[in-house]
């Protein structure tokens, strides 16, 4: 069971964006952690793309309280994140396990993962989301 949580844009405590409510509920925040791919400016949020290349996204580590409120966490972020799991392909995101670098360990996480085209979109090179207006 993957009991922790890697998020990168309007999750974000530093992001000060209401949803990060949700997270409060069924996480505890760990701190500052990386992944591999590239972040795009997608409006009013971001999107992540995993990739193989050498791009980072800057974001929060977080781990799951407590295991027994699993899917309930879960159900609650897929809804907010647009994730169908009986539709992937109607997703807006997908969630998957990632590696995620977080205090020179790595662990396996959730990220959202933006599951549209990304052509023509903003791509954000520092890899962080609050750079999205520099």
């Amino acid at each position: 069971m993957i009991a922790h949580l890697f998020v990168y844009g309007t999750l974000r405590s530093d992001v000060q964006h209401p949803a990060h409510e949700l997270l409060n509920r069924y996480f505890t925040l760990l701190g500052k952690a990386t992944v591999q791919g590239k972040l795009y400016d997608c409006g009013e949020y971001p999107g992540a793309v995993p990739t193989t290349a050498h791009h980072v996204i800057t974001g929060e580590l977080y781990a799951l309280r407590n295991t027994a409120h699993v899917e309930e966490a879960i159900n609650a972020l897929d809804e907010y994140e647009g994730c169908l799991p009986a539709a992937p392909h109607q997703s807006l995101f997908r969630r998957e396990p990632a590696a995620v670098q977080y205090n020179n360990q790595v662990i396996q996480a959730w990220v959202y993962w933006y599951n549209r085209d990304t052509t023509g979109m903003t791509w954000i090179r520092s890899g962080d989301y609050k750079d999205r207006k520099q």
